[in-house]
């Protein structure tokens, strides 16, 4: 869709002299081949400009959001490396006395600029964390490792759909839960992980996908409120190489058997549809021979872990300046600041301290999480502190 090409002027001068002859947007849109959009567009430019909006307007962004201009940073690279003892609020304001007219870069910017380029002691270069999957591991201890995974939806008889939440222990294949549930939302999947880990204790990892509400594109570290909550429970988080369901096979081969067995045809609702997974739990676990498993029960190999479940208890960073609960908002408040960080780490308790005049680091429990400053309104994140990174 768009203007003909023979000749975009006289194309568009047409359409504007048709509309001002009182012809409809609607009706002279659908005759020229554009959108409504274009039409009104070319229309308010002209009322605008006059006939300088016949001329092809130049799309390209009046400036880019979040972009230090080059010469800034060249310059704040320059000083450092002229005196290699000067942190960010000193480059800073030696930038504001040699260029009054510039916008200076917030301390925090200064200082991410420093670290990415390797200037700053103890930190090697920063890049935004990319999610990439984990190391995964081969482990051959029932609990040392589960899978967990939604199966994909379908609808009961009803009409309604159901989100079946299955959890595997890898090296059994025990199928500790399957649960019918009414969407992907967190709060389901919290609830259906308790009840696991109150009836068979805490795993030492867990491999997901990188889908809601595991992890998350838009948030710190792809982190989310469920494995935030992992992670203070002690538990190890594996994630497997987006678009690669091959890498969690035991648990997909799994999922093939469930639909097979339980959805063809789906049962008149949840609580039926339950009953079938419910069902089926106890022939996968306790009646089926594996042959994954030397034709073995996966009951006759599992047993519950020895770490129980308990809440996690209170967080405290004594080597820290100040132990701050982060807002339900995600945000962390201090001293009149409010810095956003993440909706993940809602209700958690993070370290803040500072680093140099004004820099502060975030830090949740052993890793540290990024810097803000006295000025900034949002966390800088550092290099994957978790190491979830591939190796």
């Amino acid at each position: 869709m768009g203007w003909q090409e023979c000749s975009v002027m006289d194309e568009k001068l047409k359409f504007i002299a048709r509309y001002l002859e009182g012809e409809t947007i609607t009706s002279l849109c659908k005759e020229f081949n554009v959108s409504r959009t274009t039409g009104h567009g070319l229309i308010k430019r002209y009322r605008e400009m006059g006939s300088e909006a016949l001329v092809a307007q130049n799309r390209a962004p009046k400036r880019y959001a979040n972009k230090l201009p080059i010469q800034v940073e060249a310059l704040i690279l320059d000083l450092k490396r002229k005196y290699k003892n000067w942190g960010a609020p000193k480059i800073r304001e030696k930038i504001i006395k040699a260029f009054p007219h510039v916008k200076p870069p917030a301390k925090s910017t200064v200082h991410a600029v420093l670290d990415r380029n390797g200037l700053v002691e103890k930190r090697q270069g920063r890049k935004r964390y990319k999610n990439e999957g984990t190391i995964l591991t081969h482990v051959k201890d029932a609990n040392d490792l589960w899978c967990a995974d939604y199966k994909g939806e379908f609808m009961t008889g009803d009409k309604k759909y159901c989100y079946p939440l299955t959890i595997t222990d890898y090296s059994s294949r025990y199928l500790i839960h399957c649960n019918a549930l009414a969407s992907t939302q967190m709060e389901f999947a919290f609830e259906s992980f308790e009840r696991a880990f109150k009836e068979y204790g805490l795993p030492k990892a867990i491999r997901t996908d990188n889908g809601s509400p595991f992890a998350s594109a838009q948030s710190f570290y792809h982190l989310t409120q469920l494995s935030v909550w992992w992670m203070r429970l002690g538990i190890i988080i594996e994630r497997i190489t987006p678009g690669c369901p091959q890498e969690n096979g035991r648990h997909e081969r799994m999922h093939l058997t469930l639909k097979q067995e339980t959805t063809r045809p789906p049962r008149a609702n949840l609580i039926a549809q339950q009953e079938e997974f419910d069902k089926f739990i106890n022939i996968y676990n306790f009646e089926r021979p594996h042959e994954g498993i030397g034709n073995k029960y996966p009951s006759e190999l599992y047993k519950k872990s020895s770490r129980e479940y308990r809440n996690p208890d209170p967080i405290y960073y004594p080597f820290h300046d100040q132990t701050i609960v982060v807002s339900q908002c995600g945000r962390v408040c201090t001293k009149g600041l409010k810095v956003s960080l993440s909706k993940a780490f809602a209700g958690v308790e993070v370290g803040i301290k500072e680093m140099e005049d004004g820099i502060w680091v975030v830090s949740f429990l052993d890793y540290d999480l990024g810097y803000f400053d006295d000025k900034s309104k949002k966390v800088e994140p550092i290099t994957d502190p978790f190491s979830m990174g591939k190796v």
